[in-house]
């Protein structure tokens, strides 16, 4: 059976963490049968984490404030999640089921695909997501 996406529902997550104004920074969308609909948003890194769990596969947009002594900015990352527990059928099925998530999730600096509980780790991917800014004002501190 062919995946679907709740495309609103999933639109609305996905502008709640690309907002200013909240102060939410992820959102889940996770598989309920053969449909990708939202599983979760917050504001806490640790609340998305405890979502990758082994037998989860799911993708998150996630918010992560970058910046050095210049300057601080937003960048979005979208990162899909594989559980070690998951089947080679749907581990292969995530892969095209990504283009569905990436119809609404358009705007993000740098995607992921972990299934390393070590890899979700937020310093890793604020680490990862400052390489992919560029210009590094705050060098000489590193």
């Amino acid at each position: 059976m062919a995946t679907k996406i709740d495309k609103e529902a999933c639109r609305e997550a996905y502008n709640q963490v690309r907002d200013d104004n909240t102060d939410t920074n992820w959102a889940v969308f996770k598989y309920e049968g053969s449909m990708i609909v939202p599983g979760g948003q917050g504001t806490d890194y640790e609340d998305f984490k405890r979502m990758c769990t082994d037998d989860a596969r799911l993708f998150g947009f996630v918010r992560i404030t970058t910046g050095d002594a210049m300057s601080k900015r937003a960048k979005f990352t979208l990162i899909t999640w594989i559980g070690e527990n998951i089947s080679g059928l749907q581990r292969a099925k995530i892969s095209t089921d990504k283009a569905l998530v990436k119809d609404i999730v358009q705007n993000f600096a740098k995607e992921f695909m972990i299934s390393d509980p070590r890899e979700v780790d937020e310093d890793y991917i604020r680490m990862e997501l400052k390489k992919a800014g560029g210009a590094n004002y705050d060098a000489q501190a590193e």
